[in-house]
């Protein structure tokens, strides 16, 4: 059964309250769990998974087609495939608290897989296509607005320039020069990882973002605004 401390957390954080629990609990149901407890009648999440998926890369099309007019189509689909890759997901689950939420066999708990970041992912999906099916794309969307969608507007799923590449080839341009990235802070709930910039052994600057390759491009924009003054 899913924990009521969680059932408060989704009401209270994200304003969801499920119609059939049964479907929550699928969500988050590993198969070596069902496999374990074939009487319990709970299917394990696969299909909400695959469903899932398809519900998130829609919703998430329509978001960045409506909100970035200014982009063509293939900046469109770079920026979608940017955030659906599901490594990301993993992030959004644990912020979610969905990671104590998960079903696991005996086997797969003692081999760790409720820190999987795969396994994560797949439930990240599972529990927007158990979402789906429970109320229909509008609490998907109300859902994503407040965990998707506010880093998508702050640009951290945004590659379009590279900016740790483009400050190495401006500092290189005489020679050698020593570029270091470090992790000075980083927490779980919700995902934040601050890192520092060092050149030549000088701090230069500091940059955040949900994933340390975010905070690092943060960093490396900095610095190079820095650099173009």
């Amino acid at each position: 059964m899913v924990s009521t401390k969680f059932l408060k957390k989704l009401k209270d954080d994200y304003n969801i309250e499920f119609n059939n629990e049964k479907l929550l609990e699928e969500a988050f149901t590993h198969s070596s769990y069902s496999n374990e407890h074939p009487n319990d009648g709970i299917r394990d999440y696969e299909k909400l998974e695959f469903l899932g998926d398809a519900v998130l890369e829609l919703a998430i099309s329509n978001y960045v087609y409506l909100h970035y007019p200014k982009l063509n189509e293939g900046e469109l689909t770079r920026l979608r495939s940017n955030i659906v890759r599901t490594e990301g997901f993993s992030e959004f689950a644990i912020e979610c608290g969905f990671q104590d939420e998960i079903h696991l066999g005996n086997g797969e708990e003692k081999a760790g897989a409720r820190h999987r970041k795969t396994l994560l992912e797949d439930v990240f999906e599972a529990f927007n296509g158990a979402l789906f099916l429970d109320q229909g794309m509008p609490a998907v969307e109300h859902f994503l607005h407040l965990t998707v969608y506010p880093l998508i507007d702050k640009g951290e799923f945004d590659d379009s320039r590279d900016y740790k590449t483009d400050l190495q080839e401006v500092l290189q341009q005489d020679g050698p020069v020593n570029i270091e990235y470090t992790v000075i802070s980083e927490s779980q709930l919700p995902s934040h990882f601050v890192v520092e910039l060092k050149i030549n052994g000088k701090v230069e600057s500091k940059g955040e973002g949900h994933n340390k390759k975010a905070a690092e491009q943060q960093a490396a924009k900095v610095a190079l605004q820095k650099l173009e003054k």
